[in-house]
């Protein structure tokens, strides 16, 4: 079998198909990464993202602090059973560093976007490699090697999901210690030192997804004619 059977009806779909994903291309090196690139390079110069005063980004933690036991009070408790020992004072709701939570806010369809925009370009690159044959296929190559490096960029920003979720199930862990041992003053440092960690990695996202759409414009308009015609044929339109 050297072709599919396909209806007429069911190749204009593909075509248009095709069509459509040339213009959504075209569209994104022309307007949304330009687009981008200017508005991450803004966010990035906003108050939100230059906080200096770390102390700044902290979040309350309602957690009583017990007061220290008296001596009678430890004579006393060597002398009780473990269920009878004095338990550390209950805590509240303890809500989440909403400082941070708001700038996740930010961040998280900025992270959707930039995945979106890698994808409609891979499949646009895709659907220009040409049929396989000897010779000339040094475009082809210029268009695998932009492939390689697209997929790569996928893996990294599919990793910005992972430290996101990471952040709110280590600092519920570290919250939990400060809850519970509540007389150890360094859990809660840990909650604070989490915060101030992940403001700054929410900042190197940033960095990145801006550097990833200047670099994918880059590499895109330097090898625009081999991409869109590899092998050098009749002169095409530009997609």
């Amino acid at each position: 079998m050297s072709k599919f059977k396909i209806s007429q009806e069911n190749g204009v779909k593909v075509e248009n198909f095709h069509k459509a994903l040339y213009q959504q291309a075209e569209n994104l090196f022309s307007n949304h990464i330009p687009l981008k690139i200017s508005q991450l390079d803004n966010l990035l110069q906003s108050d939100e993202f230059c906080v200096t005063d770390l102390s700044s980004l902290h979040a309350p933690l309602d957690i009583p602090i017990p007061d220290p036991p008296s001596p009678d009070d430890e004579e006393m408790e060597t002398d009780k059973n473990e269920e009878e020992k004095k338990k550390p004072p209950k805590c509240g709701f303890i809500k989440g560093n909403e400082k941070i939570i708001k700038l996740l806010d930010v961040v998280k369809p900025e992270i959707t976007s930039l995945k979106e925009t890698i994808i409609t370009v891979a499949c646009w690159i895709s659907h220009l490699i040409p049929k396989i044959e000897d010779g000339n296929d040094f475009g082809v190559a210029v268009q695998e090697k932009i492939l390689e490096r697209i997929a790569a960029v996928k893996t990294k920003v599919e990793g910005f999901q992972t430290n996101i979720n990471k952040y709110f199930s280590e600092r519920g862990d570290a919250v939990a210690k400060a809850s519970k041992e509540t007389h150890v003053m360094d859990y809660r440092a840990l909650v604070h030192e989490k915060d101030e960690a992940t403001y700054f990695e929410i900042r190197v996202i940033v960095l990145d997804i801006r550097g990833f759409y200047a670099e994918l414009y880059d590499i895109i308009s330097k090898n625009l004619e081999k991409v869109t015609n590899p092998k050098g044929e009749e002169k095409p339109s530009m997609y």
